[in-house]
């Protein structure tokens, strides 16, 4: 840069590096030299959105997409980025609308069907969920996250046992993520399966023994089996742990 102040690809590449060390100002600065240099670089916009919305300031970023796209309209990363930054802002409607442009033009990309699944899943559309869960199982069956969201929307459709299959197959991804089994103990208190619900209440306890809910459902189960006693125990635990909770 010294050599050569007007060499956009060298302001753009400190900002990359940049970017990878964290120093988001850092790059965002070297991006706007780029951008000042070639006003219609899209590459300099979408890593200054980037990084920006590192700095979770989306609607800068979102104005950087933006930018992008009016550029190049058929650019998918930046109609993704940009559906993530509406995501941020919990603009899940207008997220979905750039997701969906995204995945037009890049049909393959997990990283667009994933969100637009959250997106769906936070406005109650489970269904949908799933259909994009189904997509980023289909290009990666190995995506812990997935399989642990796609089972939760079963479970809010009551689909028990389907999720149930998902949340099994997320523990074997993930066994030491407490919300799977957590969740999975609540699939099998709703289909009465009380001992499966208490044993997966046991392994939520053993990753975080101060989680009242557990206890109360544990106590529940444990209610439903008639083994009162230990049902009373886990209801003093309850109230140790929130003495206010009636």
């Amino acid at each position: 840069i010294e050599i050569d102040l007007n060499n956009d690809d060298a302001y753009e590449g400190r900002g990359i590096a940049k970017a990878n060390l964290k120093d988001f100002k850092g790059a965002i600065a070297d991006y706007t030299k780029a951008i000042e240099l070639i006003p219609n670089s899209v590459s300099a916009y979408i890593h200054r959105g980037n990084s920006k919305s590192n700095l979770e300031d989306y609607q800068g970023a979102l104005a950087d997409y933006t930018k992008a796209i009016k550029i190049d309209p058929k650019n998918g990363y930046a109609y993704n980025d940009r559906g993530n930054s509406k995501y941020n802002e919990k603009d899940f409607k207008g997220a979905i609308e750039d997701y969906n442009k995204a995945i037009e033009i890049n049909p393959e990309n997990e990283n667009t069907y994933y969100p637009r699944g959250m997106a769906k899943f936070y406005l109650q559309d489970y269904q949908g969920a799933i259909e994009d869960y189904d997509k980023v199982i289909e290009i990666n069956p190995e995506n812990e996250n997935t399989y642990y969201y796609r089972g939760y929307a079963k479970f809010d459709l009551q689909n028990y046992q389907g999720a149930i299959e998902d949340f099994n197959k997320a523990t074997e991804i993930d066994p030491e993520n407490e919300n799977t089994y957590y969740l999975r103990g609540m699939a099998k208190l709703d289909l009465q399966d009380y001992q499966g619900a208490i044993e997966d209440y046991n392994k939520v306890l053993e990753i975080n023994p101060n989680d009242s809910n557990v206890y109360y459902n544990r106590g529940q189960a444990k209610f439903n089996l008639k083994d009162y006693q230990e049902a009373i125990a886990d209801y003093n635990k309850v109230i140790e742990i929130e003495p206010t909770n009636p």
